[in-house]
């Protein structure tokens, strides 16, 4: 017997945060950590604990955002391909959506102080531009997610902040490689958006959005897709390869899978058969980080 009765609202808050993103916020802090502690010999918990809190809180306050900026501007309606929104399916009311994505930020703001009292200034700085952009990646009158520019806030704030500022919190220290690690941990994070936007064009350029994957073209944005995956994977190789020969094998492992991806994804007409890629796109930059965690830790042994 099948169970007609609507989802819970506890269930509809989990569908809102999207936690199927939220490994996108606790790899760069796995990749800082462990070379906070291979490189630095240095790793205080309590700070990175902290910052698991107000990464995860920041990327439901971010999620939320969209849905209800989304939602408020009738952009995901039925012809919507990718997940069911909250605001967009008319399961929760907008202010409520919002309401959400502000309390996920005060939690990320309150976590933050407890980073703030480990890195000082410089978390400071990383944590309120992070809130910002979060409410600016979908609010405001140049929503970022709007924009061909979106894919490179990823890459800084989901790459090169997170990992340098959980190394800067955890060793009190920050270097070149883990800058170029950040970078690396965020091109998989940026790919998930290509392939969102890529999936999205038709309805994105409807409502106005000029983002990366519809000025490229579907061609394009299938190549700019696999060059952020192989980009991540040489990257890493070049910047581990000074501590470990280990680099080299993860990177052309990581390189041939960004090609089977690509493949794969150039073979998929533009419909929600591309919202598993995302997942699948997830799970790489996943593999990517468990990969760089482990060449780290071996160093430490």
């Amino acid at each position: 017997m099948i169970d007609a009765s609507p989802p819970s609202t506890f269930r509809l808050w989990l569908a809102g945060a999207r936690p199927q993103t939220l490994a996108l916020s606790l790899t760069p802090i796995a990749v800082g950590a462990a070379y906070a502690q291979a490189v630095f010999h240095r790793l205080a918990p309590i700070p990175v604990i902290a910052a698991v809190v107000s990464a995860v809180a920041i990327q439901i306050a971010t999620n939320l955002a969209n849905d209800s900026a989304d939602g408020g501007r009738g952009a995901d309606d039925s012809e919507r391909l990718g997940p069911r929104r909250l605001a967009g399916a008319g399961l929760m009311p907008v202010e409520r959506v919002r309401r959400g994505a502000l309390v996920a930020s005060l939690i990320a703001a309150a976590a933050g102080l407890v980073i703030v009292a480990w890195g000082g200034l410089p978390i400071v700085v990383i944590g309120l531009a992070a809130l910002v952009c979060a409410w600016a990646y979908s609010y405001g009158p140049a929503p970022i997610a709007a924009s061909p520019l979106s894919e490179i806030f990823v890459v800084l704030f989901f790459g090169v902040a997170a990992v340098s500022g959980t190394v800067w919190i955890a060793a009190d220290a920050i270097d070149a490689t883990c800058i170029l690690l950040g970078v690396a941990i965020g091109l998989p994070a940026a790919a998930v958006l290509t392939i969102n936007n890529h999936r999205d064009r038709a309805q994105d350029a409807k409502n106005g959005r000029r983002t990366l994957a519809i000025l490229l073209g579907a061609r394009g944005a299938i190549l700019l897709y696999g060059c952020e995956l192989a980009g991540a994977a040489l990257i890493t190789g070049y910047a581990l390869l000074p501590l470990t020969q280990g680099a080299v094998l993860v990177a052309l492992v990581g390189c041939g899978a960004a090609v089977a991806r690509a493949l794969r994804v150039a073979r998929i007409p533009i419909s929600r058969a591309l919202n598993a890629e995302l997942g699948a796109t997830v799970r790489f930059q996943i593999g990517l980080a468990a990969a760089i965690v482990a060449l780290l830790l071996s160093l430490s042994r």
